[in-house]
Formats: C-alpha cells, structure tokens, sequence
C-alpha cells in the first residue's frame, strides 16, 4: 500500500513538473511572438514610409511639369497608407502650400518626419 502510495506521489510530481516546464514554454514562446510580431509591424511601417518616400521623389521632386491628378491621387492614398498622424499633417501642410518658398520649406519637413519614422 505504502509502495501505491509512493508510485501515486511521484506521478503526480512529476505531472506537476511538466506542466510547470510546458508552462514556462508556452510565455516564453508568447514573449517571443509578441517580439516578432512588433518587428514584423517596424518592417511593414518602413516599407511603406519607403515606397511613399521613392513615389514622392519620383512624382514630385523630379517632376518636370504638374503632377497629374492620378499620381496626386497615388500619392495621397500611400501617405495615407503609413497611417501617421505626423506624416499626414506635413504632407497636409505641403500640399495647402501657396508659395514656392513655403512649399520648399515643407518639403523638407515632409522628408525630415519620413526619415525620423523609419526604425532598424
């Protein structure tokens, strides 16, 4: 009786054990998800603060005549795509620009708002 006991006891430790191990996995395991998760998020915002950035360049600062009203239109649904406040209100400040002076001026602070968001 006393060896049923015993077996009993051991068994019930040693289940008790592995979930105490499986357990630690499994947050383990959720801190690390968690982790890939915020990474894959800090990739996804870099591309398309990326791809707005070559589209801005390509459509507005190299452009040699008027932006159409499609690129316009291009470029508004991809700064809209980043989904930052920020970098919607300068690009909202640059495209109410009255003069080429200010316009200059918010370019810059456009690119500055697009650099300081991209994160490695």
């Amino acid at each position: 009786m006393l060896n049923k006991k015993l077996i009993l006891i051991i068994f019930i430790l040693i289940l008790v054990a592995s979930n105490l191990v499986l357990g630690a996995g499994y947050f383990l395991t959720q801190k690390e998800v968690q982790e890939a998760r915020n990474s894959l998020e800090k990739q996804q915002l870099n591309t398309k603060v990326i791809n707005f950035s070559r589209l801005f360049v390509e459509k507005v600062l190299k452009a040699n005549e008027d932006v159409s009203f499609e690129e316009r239109l291009l470029l508004e649904n991809a700064v809209r795509d980043i989904n930052d406040k920020e970098i919607l209100d300068r690009w909202d400040k640059f495209t109410a620009s009255k003069t080429e002076p200010e316009a200059q001026e918010n370019v810059k602070n456009l690119l500055d708002a697009l650099t300081k968001k991209l994160s490695y």
